[in-house]
């Protein structure tokens, strides 16, 4: 007959499992200004690459050149090194199609006009001829256009402060406008940051890359509302009904029980992305996949990161200065304080 052995005291169990039984005592509060201090750096270095290098746009958003070649044989990298060493600027190497209706499209945006831009146009397309051995009049050139013109992108800022009044909307009903307000400055926390890797990477900007950051906001929100709701549920229970716990001890409790939940979704998110990031991108060759896959690991990275370390510690110093919290406060500091005197008085008789 086995044996279970109960342990009674969480101290006795690992940190690894400490964490997943919520027992962990991380003072995230205490904590916030060193986590607000590394925000700050990551923020201020993606500014200065922002200032200096700007954004890398894709051809959706500035117009380019496309060539494109049969290829029923000819790959995304070997057609990325048979273009190795030409001056050309954002360039994307994909594959369309299959078998021997399989076509390589090349993306790029020439730094060049006049003469040299025309003999480089022409350099692209024997290369891309010779890759797959097709004679230079089988490489169609065509330019295109910005397809994400200026109607596009205001719908977008359009939809996007749609969604910031919903979900303050929401927050405020559901929960409180501090919540709101402390979720939003998280939001803006992992946009601010994303930006700022694209800009420090020099990762292209493409359609797919807005389509990520806007579906990692969702993420982001999800996270932080979670951790919101348990911080509500121990409010009611130990600063409610018994107060016996401060604000900023509540938050402590609420982020350390659900600290598991959020490392193990994080990381189950991320896997997969980094293996279509890793596999797709780098040893199939697929460049899309890089731009996409990169806006997702970061802003889910960002996401759960600034649920834990930006949103609940914004919280609970926004709730710190109301009346009713400052004066639980001094009444909790008192009664911690009472015990410890009347011990250091029988010491002393």
């Amino acid at each position: 007959m086995s044996q279970v052995r109960i342990v009674e005291d969480a101290s006795q169990l690992s940190w690894w499992r400490r964490v997943g039984a919520g027992a962990t005592r991380i003072r995230f509060v205490e904590r916030a200004r060193w986590f607000w201090a590394v925000s700050l750096v990551v923020i201020a270095v993606g500014a200065a690459a922002l200032g200096i290098r700007g954004l890398n746009f894709g051809i959706d958003f500035r117009g380019g050149l496309a060539w494109q070649v049969s290829a029923p044989t000819l790959s995304v990298t070997q057609a990325r090194s048979a273009l190795a060493g030409l001056p050309l600027s954002g360039t994307t190497v994909v594959s369309l199609g299959t078998g021997q209706h399989r076509t390589i499209e090349v993306e790029a945006d020439l730094p060049t006009s006049g003469a040299r831009a025309h003999a480089l146009e022409n350099e692209v397309a024997a290369r891309l001829a010779a890759a797959a051995h097709q004679p230079s009049s089988a490489v169609a050139i065509n330019y295109v256009g910005p397809t994400w013109g200026s109607q596009i992108t205001d719908a977008s800022l359009k939809a996007l402060v749609a969604f910031f009044v919903g979900i303050t909307l929401y927050i405020s009903l559901r929960f409180e406008w501090k919540m709101a307000l402390a979720a939003l400055i998280a939001v803006i926390h992992d946009l601010v940051v994303t930006v700022g890797i694209y800009a420090l990477s020099g990762f292209q900007i493409t359609p797919s890359t807005v389509i990520a950051v806007l579906t990692v906001l969702g993420y982001s929100l999800y996270d932080t509302i979670v951790i919101f709701d348990r911080i509500k549920e121990n409010v009611a229970t130990h600063v409610d009904q018994a107060g016996e716990m401060t604000y900023s001890e509540v938050v402590d409790r609420s982020v350390n029980q659900m600290l598991a939940r959020s490392i193990n979704t994080s990381v189950v998110a991320v896997i997969p992305i980094l293996s279509v990031l890793v596999v797709g991108a780098y040893l199939l060759g697929a460049t899309t996949l890089r731009n996409f896959g990169l806006a997702l690991v970061v802003g889910l990275t960002s996401g759960a990161y600034s649920s834990i370390a930006i949103a609940s510690p914004i919280l609970a110093f926004l709730k710190e200065r109301e009346p009713r919290y400052r004066q639980l406060k001094r009444r909790i500091a008192a009664r911690r304080i009472a015990p410890a005197t009347e011990a250091a008085g029988t010491i002393d008789t």
